[in-house]
């Protein structure tokens, strides 16, 4: 895969018509890396911003009430009361839900107006997966086709099906302003009765699986958008869902290698990111964690033993499979030193921020690995 040095310019863009806040960076420093590296950059952050740049978070998170007020009308811009949140957090990026889409101006002006907000461009990320995982193709005002399930795609059994759905829903992402697609979703759908993924996935055969999960990601970075796969290690053969409860995978490493692994090592050279799922895998792991939450997993296998050496995240930690078991800040340093590199919409995010901080400066988080995730999180925003 030809290396995606593109976010840079594409912020830049962004920032350019809306005005350019002075904390930036500079444009031109920005859409020139040799005149600004990811490890120039990283030596000129504090350790609060270092920690920022590891939080994807829903822009409204920084909003006390939210998720503590019933019927909370998700932000279409953002309120001056919170400006000063993105200024001082610092997060390396945000994702946006259908609450926030009202319309083809509103949109692209929120997403400007974030980046605007932070002093190094930020992620701007959807789940936009086509079929019943859309945030855009499902908003009527924006007027988007909906390219269907994955399973039906997959059926077809032609790879040209998923690069062109792929392809198209970038070219969309990209006209919003949007840089990354958590999607193709890269689960082997092994399991009949499975609520979760079901059609979400192109099917039950993990070779047509990979071929046409790295069809799609061709067709996403067409246009210039990130792709992830997920979710690590499968979560093909389950029938609960992590969003309402701990759910766990009976199947052990080697059966896991035979399946539902195959397509997470077959787009390892093409994608750009791999998303951790919640669930438990007893008969892998001693730890008795979730995946999202477990080195033997994530820095032991997945990095170590499959020898991949890209970004990793977690899924969501405000489901119910981790909130319900770990408070915000525990959980965070916790998925932080399994391995992930990037904390995905944690429960709380002022008190994750504050748990992976005080980790850092009391010695439970180094901040040689700190480092180590920044830097990997800089080179894939382009720089």
């Amino acid at each position: 895969m030809k290396k995606l040095i593109f976010l840079a310019g594409i912020f830049s863009f962004l920032t350019f018509t809306t005005g350019c806040a002075s904390s930036k960076i500079p444009v031109s420093d920005i859409s020139d890396d040799s005149k600004k590296s990811a490890e120039q950059i990283l030596s000129e952050l504090s350790v609060e911003e270092k920690v920022g740049q590891l939080f994807l978070i829903e822009p409204d998170q920084f909003d006390p009430k939210f998720g503590n007020v019933k019927n909370y009308k998700y932000w279409k811009s953002v309120p001056s009361a919170h400006k000063n949140a993105f200024e001082r957090y610092q997060v390396g990026g945000f994702i946006l839900f259908g609450g926030n889409i009202k319309s083809k101006t509103q949109l692209k002006k929120l997403n400007a107006q974030m980046t605007e907000l932070c002093k190094i461009p930020p992620f701007i990320a959807v789940d936009e997966e086509g079929g019943r995982v859309t945030r855009l193709a499902r908003t009527e005002a924006l007027e988007i086709k909906n390219v269907g399930s994955m399973e039906s795609i997959g059926a077809t059994g032609d790879v040209e099906n998923a690069r062109r759905a792929g392809e198209y829903i970038g070219s969309y992402l990209s006209e919003y302003g949007f840089t990354w697609n958590f999607a193709p979703d890269t689960d082997v759908n092994t399991n009949p009765e499975n609520r979760v993924i079901g059609d979400r996935a192109f099917g039950s055969d993990p070779e047509l699986v990979s071929a046409m999960a790295n069809a799609y990601l061709e067709g996403l970075h067409e246009h210039n958008v990130l792709g992830c796969t997920k979710h690590f290690p499968g979560h093909g053969d389950t029938k609960d869902d992590t969003h309402e409860k701990s759910v766990y995978v009976a199947k052990n490493w080697e059966e896991l290698k035979k399946s539902e692994l195959i397509p997470f090592v077959k787009t390892f050279k093409n994608t750009d990111s791999v998303m951790i799922a919640h669930v438990s895998l007893p008969n892998v792991t001693t730890d008795g964690l979730p995946a999202s939450l477990s080195k033997e997993l994530i820095t032991g296998k997945l990095r170590g033993e499959l020898g991949y050496e890209g970004v990793i995240l977690t899924d969501s930690l405000g489901m119910n499979a981790i909130k319900k078991h770990y408070a915000p800040g525990e959980a965070a340093v916790m998925a932080f030193n399994a391995g992930n590199d990037i904390i995905l919409m944690p429960a709380e995010f002022f008190k994750a921020y504050d748990g992976v901080l005080e980790a850092v400066r009391n010695g439970v988080i180094s901040e040689s690995r700190l480092d180590e995730s920044v830097l990997r999180i800089l080179k894939l925003k382009g720089f």
